[in-house]
Order: C-alpha cells, then structure tokens, then sequence
C-alpha cells in the first residue's frame, strides 16, 4: 500500500478489525510499562526522602508537559504522520526509562527502605541529586507523553467507523487502565522488592515492543484536509487519499484555529473546563498518596503498595466490558451525572479511610465512575471535531484539562504543608482528598443543567450537518 494511502477503516457491521487489535496491543505495552513506573519512582522518591514538596516535586515535572506542550502538540499532529509520531515518542521514552534504569542499577544497593527512612534513617548522600535526576526523566517522558497521547487519540476514528467509537474507545480504556493500573502497579511493587531498577528496565523492552507493534501497521495516517471531511459513518471514505496541511499556515494561525473552534463551542469548552478542575484536585490528591498509604494506611511494603493502586483498575476494566451498555441504557446526560457524582463521593470516601482494603474498595467503586465519564466525552469528542482540526481541538482540550494536573502536584503538596502545623500530618494527608470531593459536587449542578442528553445529540447532529 503506498504511504499516501489510508486503509478504510471497518464499517459498523464488521469487527473492529487487525488494525485496531494491532493498535490495542501497542497501547497495552506501553500502559503496562507506566504502571510499573507509577509505583517504581513513587517507591524509589520515598526512599529518597519523606518531603512532600519533593515527592511533589516528580509528579508536576511529568504533567508540566501538558500545561505548557499541549497546544504545540495538537499542530504538530494535525501536520505530520500520527503513526509515525507514537513510534518516535515510544522510542524517546523507551531510551529515557533505560537509561533511568542504568543509573539505579548503580545506586540501588545503597538506598534505605521507605520504613526505614520514617524511623530515622539517613537519607543516602546522593538523594538530591537522585530526586533531581528523576524529575528530569519524568519531565522528559511528560513532553513524549504530551504527543503520543494527543496523536493516539486523534488516530483512533481512523481506524474504526464512528458507530464503533464508544465500543473502540471502551475497549481501549479497558486495556489501557487494565496494564496501567491494575496489572502494573502490583507487578511493579513486587519487582521493587526485588530490585529496584526492574521495573524501568521492563517498562523499557515494552515501549519498545509498542514501537515495533505500531511500525507494522499498514496506511498513513496524516490529518484529512477540510474539504475532504465526511461525516460519514466511516470516517476516512474508502481509500481516500491523504494531504498535508497548507506549508503557508503559520503555527500561530493552526493554534488559533484550534484554540477558537473549542471555545466557541459551548459544550466542549464546558466540558474542558470542568475536567481541568477534576484533574487539579485529582492531581492534588494523588501528588502525596504514596505518604498517604505510607502513613496513614499502615503500607509499608512494595508489593502491597501496587496492590493498593489496583482498585481503581478493577473498577474500570468491569466498566470497560460494561459501559456501552450504561451509556445505552441511561443515555450520556445521566451517565455524566453518574461520573461526576461518583467521582466526588469516591475522593470524600477515600480521604476519610483509615484501612487500606476500605481505600481499595472505594478507588474500585471510583475507577467505574471514571471510565464512564471517559467513554462518552471522549466519543463525543471524536465525532463532533472535523478530522482536519481534531489534533488541534483535542490539544486545546487537553490544555485546559489535562494541564491543571501540573498545578495539581504542587497544589496537594502546599496544602499538606500548611496544614500539618495545626492540624498534624495525618489531617493534612488527608484534606486534598476531601478538597477535591467538595469540588467535584459543586459541579453536579452543571452536568444537569448543561450537560443533558438533549444537548450531547444536538451537538452531534449539527457535526454531521
């Protein structure tokens, strides 16, 4: 097939189809290889040091990205291969996480137990310059993250027809949550025990399988030009061919576009900015949980540590196989009211847990809430941005909402901070938790005035006009 070619994507009656599969698989690895991440450099920052700030530190450097990226990602994947673009950020990230691997390797030997550094231990001489080091690594993988996320994204409706989107997309966060958060944290903490170098060096060898796997995927996957949008059922036509983007056009002018079509849209922009504070006060509760399960739950070993992680994986590979059906059944209105809700609940619930089976069942009962919301914006998203934009539009997006996670970190941390003087340290772990839950609630009463069914059809119907 030559490369100017995109392969039409299977219409409604067939499966999803070799492409996707392939797809899925890639999406698989590389999702199995953060997950052992997630526990390897919150584990290995606790070893360091027992700061908030600093923990904090690792987390804002890695969400950085997609404050300050997101809209320069979103032109660049409107502009070139999208394909091509994962595969080199697979490829920067695989380089990235082995050379991190290298370097604790060395050092491992020498560093103290979580435990040991709460009962007084000495931190290893190096640990500045260690926490240093890893927030550099996880600012690199943030800005490859930052590009492969938003090019995965906008590949996805080429490689299904749009009927197919929210089983696509629900299959696709069944399997990404699936490695990342309930295979690869548990994984990850017992490989910690170990040794601690493994879970870099095996997340590596999988974003390499990842690269592999995407290079055998047939087509191009360049962003349609505008006149050759169709709003079709499938999205690409059959064998259409495919264009860059005018060379004229300044970056300016792409960003502009992208960054104007999402704030004229109501309900778009509505939901960018209700999923930039979820994912502040998410962020903000997530930028100290490993002293919080530390300290608060009593976990103090690795592998007991990723186990603790997996709840809200298990929630969300059951709404994975489930929520198709949900979304029929309720219709999208009172499934985003469901998410929202329950999310909020979900935070108060865990920030007021003292057991670390309780905090389990919570996050498992919170991670169903979460995909749910995840299928049908995300959908929503896919069919309603003409292909032509949806790179930019969908960086736009992730500028607004993704973006808050950056202020998160550092948010969580200074909260922790300012309350443990006055209200002692188990208070103050505790509060970004009941923070965000009282910021999730007040937006319940947006979801039922502005995000009905009624308004979620509207908007697709004038897309396909």
């Amino acid at each position: 097939m030559s490369e100017d070619v995109l392969a039409a994507p299977p219409t409604a009656s067939t499966a999803l189809g070799p492409r996707f599969r392939r797809f899925l698989v890639s999406a698989a690895a590389a999702n199995l290889g953060d997950g052992l991440m997630t526990v390897a450099l919150m584990w290995l920052a606790s070893s360091l040091t027992r700061e908030p700030a600093a923990i904090a530190l690792i987390g804002l450097a890695n969400r950085l990205p997609w404050l300050l990226l997101s809209l320069p990602a979103g032109v660049i994947v409107d502009r070139v291969d999208r394909r091509r673009l994962i595969v080199a950020m697979d490829v920067v990230r695989c380089a990235t996480v082995l050379v991190l691997g290298v370097v604790v390797v060395a050092v491992q030997s020498d560093l103290p137990s979580p435990a040991e550094l709460t009962a007084g231990a000495a931190a290893p001489p190096a640990a500045s310059l260690l926490i240093a080091m890893l927030a550099l690594a996880s600012l690199v993988l943030g800005c490859a993250e930052v590009l492969r996320d938003n090019a995965a994204q906008t590949l996805l409706p080429a490689l299904v027809g749009r009927p197919q989107l929210e089983k696509a997309n629900a299959r696709l966060w069944s399997a990404e949550i699936s490695a990342n958060q309930f295979v690869g944290p548990p994984l990850g903490g017992v490989l910690v025990g170990i040794a601690v170098a493994l879970p870099f060096l095996l997340n590596a060898g999988l974003l390499g399988l990842s690269a592999v796997l995407l290079l055998g995927m047939s087509g191009a996957y360049r962003a349609r030009p505008a006149a050759a949008s169709d709003p079709a059922d499938a999205p690409s036509g059959e064998s259409a061919v495919t264009a860059s983007l005018p060379a004229a056009r300044s970056w300016r002018a792409d960003l502009a576009e992208g960054i104007t079509w999402l704030w004229r849209h109501r309900l778009l922009r509505t939901l960018a900015l209700m999923l930039g504070v979820m994912n502040l006060m998410g962020a903000a509760a997530f930028a100290t949980v490993v002293l919080f399960v530390q300290e608060v739950l009593g976990v103090l070993d690795g592998w007991a540590f990723g186990l603790v992680l997996t709840g809200s994986a298990i929630g969300s590979v059951v709404a994975g196989l489930v929520s198709e059906r949900i979304v029929r059944r309720l219709s999208p209105g009172p499934t985003l009211l469901l998410a929202v809700a329950g999310m909020g609940l979900g935070l108060a619930a865990a920030g007021l847990s003292s057991s670390p089976w309780l905090f389990w069942s919570i996050e498992l009962a919170t991670g169903l809430t979460v995909v749910l919301w995840n299928v049908v914006t995300v959908s929503l998203r896919q069919r309603i941005i003409p292909d032509h934009l949806l790179g930019r539009v969908n960086a736009a997006y992730r500028f607004f909402g993704w973006g808050m996670m950056a202020l998160g970190a550092p948010l969580g941390a200074l909260v922790v901070h300012l309350l443990e003087p006055g209200l002692g340290r188990e208070t103050a772990l505790r509060a970004p938790y009941l923070l965000g839950a009282a910021a999730y609630l007040v937006m319940v009463p947006v979801v039922l005035t502005r995000l009905r069914t009624v308004h979620l059809r509207a908007a697709e119907e004038t897309a396909a006009t």
